[in-house]
């Protein structure tokens, strides 16, 4: 699908045409630049590859460097394929907010807060207190029994127990388009989105 890289500004809301306030985020979305056009005969597929966000010189591998400056371009910090564009693109374009015209819906994805080593009940909704069944004592938060004893004898793979948390991709699918202002390059849908403000995000029609 056809999108862009953009970040996440952070969040506030708006009235509606029927009056009720709705709460929106806010992302800064492109301008992106095309740094590699891959094709079917070349590639094996055919898509775009576009950049975003400016990175210093001194912290780019020579390789890169050589990659942007093939495409006419500064160094960038994040680097995204899509396809499925209706208009062509050439190396060193920029693709801007303006593919967003009139389109109602889009899917946002970003790298979630990382919230640290944290028990069951917060990282999987555990009840703890309000039910001290399967093993549960007198400790109120602690995840209960994790399995027979004798037979088989280990813990299945994807038990639910404590762990790191947060920190992963996470997809929001169908927020509805709240307001388009390509001139400042910002997009405004309804809810919340993944990630901290200031994070990169990817957005999808």
């Amino acid at each position: 699908m056809p999108g862009l890289i953009g970040k996440k500004v952070g969040m506030t809301s708006v009235f509606g045409a029927d009056g009720k306030n709705i709460p929106c985020t806010v992302l800064e979305v492109g301008p992106c630049v095309v740094t590699q056009v891959k094709t079917s005969e070349k590639d094996g597929y055919e898509a775009l590859q576009i950049a975003y966000g400016e990175k210093k010189e001194k912290n780019t591998p020579n390789a890169l460097k050589g990659h942007f400056k093939k495409a006419g371009t500064t160094p960038k910090r994040v680097l995204a394929e899509f396809s499925g564009y209706e208009k062509e693109y050439k190396l060193g374009d920029a693709i801007t907010l303006d593919i967003f015209d009139g389109i109602e819906w889009v899917d946002v994805s970003g790298v979630s807060k990382g919230k640290g080593f944290q028990g069951v009940v917060k990282r999987h909704g555990f009840r703890g207190v309000n039910d001290a069944t399967h093993g549960q004592h007198n400790r109120l938060r602690a995840p209960g029994s994790l399995g027979a004893s004798s037979d088989p004898s280990r813990v299945f793979k994807g038990m639910r127990m404590a762990g790191r948390t947060g920190g992963k991709k996470v997809k929001v699918t169908n927020l509805k388009v709240v307001k388009v202002d390509p001139e400042k390059n910002l997009l405004m849908v309804k809810g919340s989105v993944p990630g901290a403000n200031g994070s990169y995000i990817i957005v999808e029609k």
